[in-house]
């Protein structure tokens, strides 16, 4: 019997390899894990975490394979935010960086935060004078998104939402340029709270023009298909349309909610 061989122990580059591979294993886990992770949030390209970082997000983490393209965008749009951008952004190599977006972003950037805790319930039932925006059941997340970037501009209060389509969805949250961190965003699992008087903005209201809104009410928008729900649209104590040229049936979304928003925001003064 001849004598036992021991395996040859790993070189440093060969155990430098191993702890490479298994950070991007690790990396790739919290990016996919975050993904369906209700108490985070994924975000994509460089607006999304602009705002994020100035409306004050825990942002947890940030990869990139091209830091230089990002600080040169932070030093011409958010020079503010430089200094805490490059101390947080990581660069990875292109073909890692594929792998963690799902699709092509138009800035190369993504980063992990933490969603804040939100009651929706606390929200719709809370009076104040600023809007409440209900979206009953979305299914576009960009149209989504644009109305919470739309909401956060106008000052109102929240964004509620039903439906099973996730608010902080990372296309919703791109879609809002990262101002889902501006105001309260989330989605409405059980009966809508008693508090706000409850106004439907459906076509067969009353002309936006004429009506007189009620101080801080819970603005109510229907999907893109389906339009409001009947529940909604029984127990609203108003209902509101906005006029449009004849032959015109309907406007996109976010468009609707500027529309109604920055009118209600106008009359308070704002």
């Amino acid at each position: 019997m001849g004598p036992i061989r021991l395996p040859a122990r790993p070189t440093r580059r060969e155990r430098g390899r191993a702890r490479q591979t298994e950070a991007v294993t690790a990396r790739v886990a919290r990016y996919q894990s975050a993904r369906r992770d209700p108490s985070r949030v994924v975000i994509e390209g460089f607006h999304a975490l602009k705002h994020a970082l100035r409306f004050g997000a825990e942002v947890l983490e940030a990869v990139t394979p091209d830091p230089a393209e990002i600080a040169a965008l932070a030093a011409t749009l958010a020079p503010d935010l430089l200094p805490a951008l490059q101390a947080l952004l990581r660069e990875v190599p292109p073909a890692e960086f594929a792998g963690l977006a799902p699709a092509a972003l138009p800035t190369p950037v993504l980063a992990l935060a933490r969603r804040p805790e939100v009651d929706p319930a606390a929200l719709l039932a809370a009076p104040g004078p600023a809007p409440v925006i209900l979206l009953d059941r979305p299914n576009h997340l960009g149209n989504l998104g644009a109305v919470v970037r739309v909401a956060a501009a106008a000052e109102a209060a929240a964004v509620v939402t039903t439906g099973e389509r996730d608010p902080w969805h990372p296309m919703a949250v791109r879609g809002s340029a990262g101002l889902h961190f501006a105001l309260p965003v989330a989605r409405l699992t059980g009966p809508l709270p008693a508090g706000r008087p409850l106004v439907a903005v459906a076509p067969e209201g009353d002309s936006l023009w004429d009506a007189a809104l009620p101080n801080g009410p819970i603005l109510a928008f229907g999907g893109e298909r389906r339009g409001l729900g009947p529940d909604l649209l029984a127990g609203a104590s108003l209902r509101l349309a906005v006029p449009m040229a004849p032959r015109i049936s309907s406007l996109n979304l976010a468009t609707a909610a500027a529309v109604v928003l920055f009118e209600a925001r106008r009359r308070r003064g704002g």
